[in-house]
C-alpha cells in the first residue's frame, strides 16, 4: 500500500518545479516524485499525484471536483466577481461543477458538434500550406505557424473575422495567467485583458443576434436544449473560453511537438493519428489539474476523505512505466495510447477533436514540406507551470 509521503526532497523536488530549470525539464522530477511515492503531501497542504491511474481518477472520478464559487472566500477569493480576470474564469466551463457545468456542457455540445468540426478540414489544409510558404526560409515557429493556425482555425469556427484575430495571442496568455496564480500582479494583467475581450465579443454577439451567420457565435446564440438557452453573460464566457482554449493549448501542441519531432529526426510519422496522439503524451501543454475531494475516492490503496485538495500532473502521469512501456521514449506509432492531456470525465476538453485535427493535418505537413526545418537558437519557454509551451522559436527551413 502507498504512504503519503512528505519530506525534504520532495519539497524540493516540488519547489524546483516552479522554477525556470525545473520548467524546463520536469520530466526526470516527476519520474522521482512517483518513485518515492504516489501520493505526495505538499508544503501548502495539496495532495500530489504524479501516476497515471491516479491522474485518471482525479480527472473523471465524479467524487471529485473544482471548489465551488460559494466557498472561493475560504481560499481568500472573496472578491473574485469583482475582477474581470477571476470572473470569466470561475463562470467558465473549465471551473464550474454540476449541475451548472451539465447545463452548460449540454448547450454548448449542441452547437460544437462534430460535423462542425469535420467539416473544416479543408479549411485547415489550406491554412497549413499558407503558413508553410511562409515559413520559408528563417522566422519564429510561433509568431508564423503556431499561432496563425489555431487563432485562424478557432476564430473561423467561432467567426471572429479575420483581421481582429492576432490582438488575442496577448490578451489570451495575460488573461490565463489566473490559471496559475489570483495574486495582485497576475490580476493586474489578468482583468484588463479579460475586461478588453468581454467588451470585444459583447460587440460581435450583438451583431451576430442581429445578422446570425453560419458560424459557431450564431449557433451559440441560437442554440436551445429542453427550452433552456445561454444568458448573454454565460454566452459572452462560454466564446471567451472557446476562443482562449482553441489557440492556446493548440499553439503550445504545435511548439511542442515541433520541438520533440527535431530532437528525434529518425521518428518516422506513418500514421498522423497515432503520432498526434503521442506527440500530446509525450510534452503536453497542459501539465497539471486541481481538484478538491467531496466523497471518500481510493487512490493508490488509500481512502482519500474528502476536503483533499488534489494537484495531479497530467505531464507526470503520460510518463508512468506502470502504464506506458518506454513512457521516456518517443514512439509515433505506439498504439495503446490514451495520453491524459484533454483531461477527462465531465471536464473532458470540448475542443480535443479540433486540436487533433490540427495536429493530424500539421505535423506531417511540416516533415513533408521541410525536411531540414531546424532550430536555429534556444526556444524560449513560456514562465508557466499549468500551460507548458514557448513564446519564441527561432527556425530555418534549409
Amino acid at each position: 500500500m502507498t504512504a503519503i509521503v512528505e519530506t525534504p526532497e520532495t519539497a524540493r523536488l516540488l519547489d524546483e518545479l516552479t522554477t525556470p530549470i525545473g520548467r524546463d525539464d520536469p520530466y526526470p522530477r516527476y519520474d522521482r516524485l512517483r518513485e518515492i511515492s504516489r501520493l505526495i503531501r505538499a508544503e501548502d497542504g495539496a495532495l500530489v499525484v504524479t501516476g497515471y491511474d491516479e491522474c485518471q481518477t482525479v480527472v473523471r472520478d465524479s467524487r471529485l471536483g473544482h471548489f465551488p464559487t460559494d466557498m472561493l472566500g475560504l481560499a481568500g477569493l472573496a472578491d473574485w466577481a469583482d475582477h474581470p480576470g477571476t470572473y470569466m474564469l470561475f463562470t467558465s466551463l473549465v471551473t464550474l461543477n454540476p449541475p451548472d457545468h451539465t447545463r452548460l456542457r449540454r448547450l454548448v455540445s449542441s452547437a460544437f458538434t462534430a460535423r462542425r468540426v469535420a467539416a473544416l478540414r479543408p479549411s485547415i489544409e489550406r491554412m497549413v500550406d499558407d503558413l508553410l510558404a511562409d515559413l520559408a526560409g528563417a522566422g519564429d515557429f510561433i509568431d508564423r505557424f503556431a499561432f496563425p493556425l489555431p487563432v485562424n482555425v478557432i476564430g473561423e469556427l467561432l467567426g471572429i473575422p479575420a483581421a481582429d484575430r492576432a490582438q488575442f495571442q496577448s490578451l489570451i496568455r495575460d488573461w490565463s495567467q489566473v490559471l496559475e496564480t489570483v495574486e495582485p500582479s497576475a490580476l493586474e494583467k489578468a482583468d484588463p485583458a479579460a475586461a478588453t475581450l468581454r467588451d470585444y465579443l459583447t460587440g460581435l454577439v450583438a451583431e451576430r443576434r442581429k445578422d446570425p451567420r453560419d458560424d459557431l457565435i450564431s449557433a451559440l446564440v441560437a442554440v436551445e436544449a429542453d427550452g433552456d438557452r445561454l444568458t448573454e453573460d454565460e454566452l459572452l464566457t462560454m466564446v471567451a473560453f472557446l476562443f482562449a482554449a482553441g489557440f492556446e493549448t493548440t499553439t503550445n501542441l504545435l511548439a511542442n511537438g515541433l520541438v520533440a519531432l527535431l530532437a528525434n529526426p529518425g521518428a518516422t510519422i506513418a500514421d498522423p493519428g497515432l503520432a498526434a496522439e503521442e506527440l500530446l503524451r509525450w510534452d503536453s501543454p497542459v501539465q497539471l489539474v486541481s481538484r478538491v475531494v467531496y466523497e471518500p475516492v481510493e487512490m493508490a490503496g488509500l481512502t482519500i476523505e474528502p476536503g483533499e485538495r488534489v494537484v495531479a500532473y497530467l505531464g507526470a502521469g503520460n510518463r508512468d512505466a506502470a502504464r506506458f512501456d518506454h513512457p521516456n521514449t518517443l514512439d509515433l506509432r505506439r498504439t495503446d495510447n490514451s495520453p491524459l492531456s484533454f483531461g477527462g470525465g465531465i471536464h473532458y476538453c470540448v475542443g480535443a477533436p479540433l486540436a487533433r485535427l490540427e495536429a493530424q493535418i500539421a505535423f506531417p505537413a511540416l516533415r513533408s514540406a521541410y525536411p531540414n526545418l531546424a532550430l536555429t537558437a534556444e526556444p524560449t519557454r513560456r514562465n508557466s507551470l499549468t500551460l507548458r509551451g514557448y513564446t519564441e522559436m527561432p527556425v530555418a527551413t534549409n
